[in-house]
């Protein structure tokens, strides 16, 4: 991998060392479709050639000049497709969430000056065309699947014999590594979104100095499972690994069949985020709950052994023996049902919790927390496959090759190759951003053992008490989320006297123990109104309390009925709190904490 340049060499790469029947695949009309390396090859340089005749250009290799096609679709094997016929034109990919709202879809589109579009669905080109007419630079939208009215995309491609294919590999070879290879738009949780340029350079280095630190070793026979948003550049830049690893990759049909997915493909690895590790946890928790007698018995004191689990430490022949048993009675069953193949699943994109990691990993399901910003292509750090290089509850060592520091307020900094060009048409911020050559991601954090990095809070979320203390609200949250009936909590207190808290309850758990009590579950509205469920919450947020100091106490709380989601406004698309937005949405509950206080 380390001779090659440009992502687009992937393709090469794979066909000079292990030419696969299957190197994309995904569901069509309930069978596997499968792509071998040649298929991906001939439709990358048909797709090229027919986007030169559009008239689609590098131009001269500058951002500014290069022609800009637009991608918003789920995860499939047209999305690579196009990312890499995009890039053998020397033109620039900018891919867009599908959850995007309309006013940032129009932003984003109009400040890149987008020349082409494609979208995957009817339900996408419904959401583009109430905009269409105010992208002056749009010149025509193109459709994956069948939608009337809509050009299809395989329009595009040329015939095999046609000329143009020539002159796709003379554009190929003269496509530089220091060119802009995509510009993905991050707004983070607030603020007008801003266009991270990363080059073809910037994207493969991450991807082999993560490919050598972790690491993946070339494995054919190895398949896993996307469902993380490709146009997030965490599941891109691992798409680039696969392809560099030979590794297949299937791409579930959508986040509800997930766990079937996983059944059918066996995959040997998957990437994820901390959210869907702690859906999956409640979905075993829940499975658990259901079980009578001995069965549930076994189930619950095999969760405590694996909340105990260290790596690093061993608990002992009596510790071990116990492990053993809860592995054959319990674990093998989650295992099962990731397919039963699963060797690694990497997380990142938000903290994640220790508990997790402990228990997921005891039971023989190893996960790995990694951590970057978009800005840095994005892996800074991540927990490696060897003994005594994987720490919970810390985001790893840093990567080979990397130059990491922190800055005197614990702003983590990093140097290196894989730092963004800056920002489209925002020097300003790049300024602010990239100070001599170090990217400052404005996050906080600390060492550990002197190697392991532990991110302890967003240094724009830090926020002060009205008593002058600073309070970091992310480790609050994650160890309150660890309590199974905290579904999700947003710490609130800015210039406050105190911390408080909204949450929202796991409330298949709270039903659970209503019936339990004897307690009838209406709705949830109404439930988060009862004494009984305030005074259990009471009760809960006591006894967390005894892990924070004195400053980070909640001391009063919200119950809200309704979860907080990307459809409803209240996460980012990587699943992380919108914290200004639930600020505004919620004040009137806010405001009922601190009422007379």
């Amino acid at each position: 991998m380390k001779e090659c340049k440009r992502l687009f060499d992937a393709v090469a790469y794979q066909l000079a060392h292990h030419p696969k029947d299957d190197m994309l695949a995904a569901k069509k009309d309930g069978q596997w479709k499968k792509y071998s390396t040649v298929e991906v090859e001939t439709i990358v340089n048909r797709f090229s050639a027919g986007l030169l005749k559009l008239g689609v250009s590098g131009n001269d290799f500058t951002v500014e000049n290069a022609d800009k096609i637009a991608i918003i679709s789920n995860n499939r094997p047209e999305w690579v497709f196009t990312d890499l016929a995009v890039q053998q034109t020397g033109a620039i990919l900018v891919p867009l969430y599908p959850t995007t709202n309309p006013n940032e879809l129009e932003f984003i589109l109009n400040d890149a000056g987008v020349k082409y579009l494609f979208v995957s669905s009817k339900e996408l080109m419904d959401k583009v065309s109430a905009i269409l007419g105010k992208i002056t630079s749009l010149q025509k939208v193109f459709s994956f699947d069948e939608v009337n009215g809509v050009e299809n995309w395989s329009s595009v491609l040329v015939p095999e014999n046609d000329p143009l294919l020539e002159k796709v590999e003379s554009i190929k070879a003269s496509v530089p590594e220091h060119h802009v290879a995509t510009i993905i738009y991050t707004s983070g949780t607030t603020g007008t979104p801003k266009g991270v340029m990363l080059t073809h350079r910037n994207i493969m280095q991450d991807a082999y100095l993560s490919k050598l630190s972790f690491p993946f070793e070339d494995a054919p026979h190895f398949k896993v499972l996307s469902f993380l948003p490709l146009n997030h550049i965490f599941e891109k830049t691992c798409t680039y690994i696969y392809l560099f690893s030979i590794i297949s990759i299937y791409y579930a049909e959508s986040m509800d069949t997930i766990g079937d997915n996983l059944k059918e493909i066996k995959p040997n690895g998957f990437t994820t985020v901390p959210r869907l590790l702690e859906k999956v946890f409640e979905k075993i928790m829940s499975t658990g709950s259901q079980l009578t007698g001995i069965k549930r018995a076994l189930f619950f004191w095999s969760v405590s052994l694996a909340e105990k689990y260290d790596n690093n430490i061993s608990g002992g022949w009596w510790y071990n023996l116990q492990m053993s048993i809860a592995d054959k009675i319990v674990f093998k069953k989650w295992r099962a049902a990731l397919g039963g193949n699963v060797s690694f699943i990497v997380t990142g994109g938000a903290a994640c919790q220790e508990r997790l990691l402990r228990i997921f990993n005891g039971a023989g399901i190893p996960v790995y927390e990694g951590y970057g910003p978009t800005e840095n292509s994005p892996v800074i750090s991540v927990n490696r496959k060897a003994k005594g290089l994987t720490k919970f509850g810390t985001v790893g060592l840093p990567l080979d090759g990397l130059e990491i520091k922190l800055a005197e307020d614990g702003e983590i900094c990093v140097k290196g190759d894989t730092v963004m060009k800056g920002y489209y048409k925002r020097p300003d911020l790049t300024a602010e951003t990239v100070i001599d050559g170090w990217l400052h991601t404005g996050d906080i954090g600390v060492w550990e053992d002197g190697k392991f990095l532990r991110i302890t809070d967003r240094k724009k979320e830090l926020f002060k008490t009205s008593g002058g203390k600073y309070v970091a609200p992310q480790p609050i949250e994650n160890k309150c989320k660890s309590n199974s009936f905290i579904e999700q909590i947003m710490v609130v207190g800015p210039e406050r006297k105190f911390v408080g808290a909204l949450i929202v309850p796991s409330f298949n758990m709270l039903k659970k123990w209503m019936q339990h009590k004897g307690i009838p579950f209406t709705s949830n509205e109404d439930a988060v109104k009862l004494p009984q469920v305030i005074d259990k919450y009471n009760r809960i947020i006591e006894g967390l309390n005894t892990q924070f100091n004195h400053v980070e106490q909640v001391k009063k709380f919200e119950l809200l009925p309704k979860e907080w989601s990307i459809e409803t406004g209240e996460m980012t698309p990587k699943l992380s709190l919108k914290r200004k937005v639930i600020m505004e949405k919620y004040k009137d509950q806010i405001e009922k904490i601190y009422e007379n206080t």
